[in-house]
């Protein structure tokens, strides 16, 4: 008899929770790389392509990768190494990250415009493949880790704790240093290309930092069964996993919220640079705010969920939130911001990045070990836990949603003309003002829409405990012997009545 994986041992400590959260700083940076608010104006101010394709380009290279994802997820659940099923991957993903990490922020300068961009489009797509060969395997292994309903939310906050630190550090790197006025500002290529190196060695040694301190769990995580699924129950599992209602509500729910977190991203830089008129180191100052709210974001995660719930607590964070972050823009809007000669505005900006970014990051954390507890609720039902392919169906729509909404957002450029060729600093106001008065009301109503689906979730702590004890009775996949067969979903189902 197997034991449901994290649960037969001691409580994670804060030394295995460290290593397995390190790693999240390659996804961190990645995240920061990868976001728009920094490809949309470099691949546009800075390498010259028309915002329009910039947008389409980001929109399709997000979009193969969504669909890349589960394929990981899949291969991840299945493999049958000596070294489990999560490591082998992250292993692998080392040199990968950093050689394309790399590879990308130094494109040929002496190439035409059209050889460049498709250069830079096949690369992003290998970075992106790169980091989710690490991070799909990283994310599934958190719920084989410990079955715990409120330990699980202990784990993620030190993920999101490392994620943060290292995307939002970075920024402050990139900011402050690689594009200062000094090293010729936001639009000098040279300087992105010197940022590439960095980013990928830190990505890199953070991966395998987090691969080998949390090697020696190995032992008790859970394998799949010796034999192959034929095809048809292969495509049964899949379905049941896909199918869990709980499951696609979060997907629902990341559906709105990624097209509101797409445009929001591709735009945040034009903001910042044309609507406040903030220097780049200011914008690295509210970089920090966000290192600091990581902080904070965990410290409330724990305690809010123990309090209100899971569902309520993420609820209720992310409503705050949504509301805190249109705020600025608003007021502004409503002629109630003090002019941007003001030194209050970057106090104001400080704050409520400060406030906003805390009460997400604590939302993320918890809406991600409520993603976790569905990955018992799927087994009960399907007979075979699929961890990775659970975590890459999950990133897979807001994927989708994120690359529609950086086209929108360049579609939104085009519409209010924004000049491409303009110095940072010198675009009219009146022109982001319109940018402002159409992006606003989109974003909000999305992320709305994304907090009122989430009502639906329905695994509380009781029927997570149920279904943790159901799987716990039955030989499943933790069983190290891996000889017996994987019991059916119909047995699984009655052992959990």
């Amino acid at each position: 008899m197997g034991e449901t994986p994290g649960s037969g041992a001691a409580p994670l400590g804060v030394r295995s929770k460290m290593f397995y959260g390190v790693g999240s700083v390659a996804f961190g940076v990645a995240t920061l790389g990868l976001s728009s608010a920094v490809l949309q104006p470099y691949l546009n101010r800075v390498i010259g392509l028309p915002a329009l394709w910039v947008g389409a380009a980001i929109m399709a290279t997000l979009i193969l990768d969504a669909l890349i994802d589960p394929t990981i997820g899949q291969w991840s659940d299945k493999l049958r190494t000596r070294w489990g099923r999560r490591h082998p991957l992250m292993y692998a993903s080392v040199p990968l990250v950093a050689a394309s990490c790399i590879a990308f922020w130094n494109s040929p300068a002496d190439w035409s415009p059209q050889a460049v961009g498709l250069y830079l489009m096949g690369t992003l797509v290998l970075m992106r493949i790169c980091v989710s060969l690490y991070e799909v395997p990283s994310q599934a292994l958190a719920p084989e880790l410990t079955s715990d309903y409120h330990q699980r939310t202990s784990l993620f906050s030190y993920r999101f704790f490392f994620g943060v630190i290292g995307g939002f550090g970075m920024n402050v790197v990139l900011y402050q240093v690689f594009l200062s006025p000094e090293n010729g500002g936001v639009l000098n290529r040279a300087a992105y290309g010197h940022y590439g190196v960095l980013a990928g060695l830190v990505m890199a040694a953070s991966i395998l930092i987090s691969a080998i301190g949390t090697h020696r769990h190995i032992p008790h995580l859970a394998a799949p069964p010796d034999h192959p699924a034929s095809l048809g129950q292969l495509l049964r599992e899949i379905g049941g996993t896909l199918s869990n209602r709980s499951l696609v509500v979060v997907m629902l729910s990341g559906l709105c919220s990624g097209v509101a977190a797409g445009m929001n991203s591709a735009l945040s830089q034009y903001f910042y640079l044309e609507f406040w008129g903030l220097s780049a180191a200011q914008i690295s100052y509210l970089a920090l705010a966000s290192v600091l709210a990581s902080v904070s974001g965990v410290a409330l995660a724990g305690p809010a969920s123990k309090a209100f719930g899971k569902k309520a607590a993420m609820l209720g964070l992310f409503a705050v939130a949504t509301a805190t972050s249109a705020l600025p823009i608003l007021l502004r809007l409503l002629g109630l911001m003090p002019p941007n000669s003001s030194p209050w505005v970057f106090t104001i900006l400080w704050g409520d990045a400060f406030l906003a970014t805390s009460l997400a990051i604590s939302g993320y954390i918890v809406i991600s070990s409520m993603v976790a507890d569905v990955v018992e609720d799927a087994a009960v039902r399907t007979g075979v836990r699929s961890e990775g392919l659970l975590f890459a169906a999950n990133g897979l729509l807001p994927k989708f949603t994120a690359g529609i909404g950086v086209f929108l957002a360049g579609l939104l450029l085009t519409l209010v003309a924004f000049p491409t060729d303009a110095a940072a600093g010198s675009v009219a106001p009146e022109t982001m003002r319109q940018l402002a008065l159409v992006a606003l009301p989109v974003t909000f109503g999305m992320n709305a829409l994304s907090i009122l689906v989430l009502v639906f979730y329905r695994i509380d702590q009781e029927t997570h405990e149920r279904n943790v004890a159901a799987l716990a009775g039955t030989p499943t996949l933790g069983d190290e012997a891996g000889e017996a067969e994987p019991p059916s979903a119909e047995a699984v189902i009655a052992s959990a009545r």
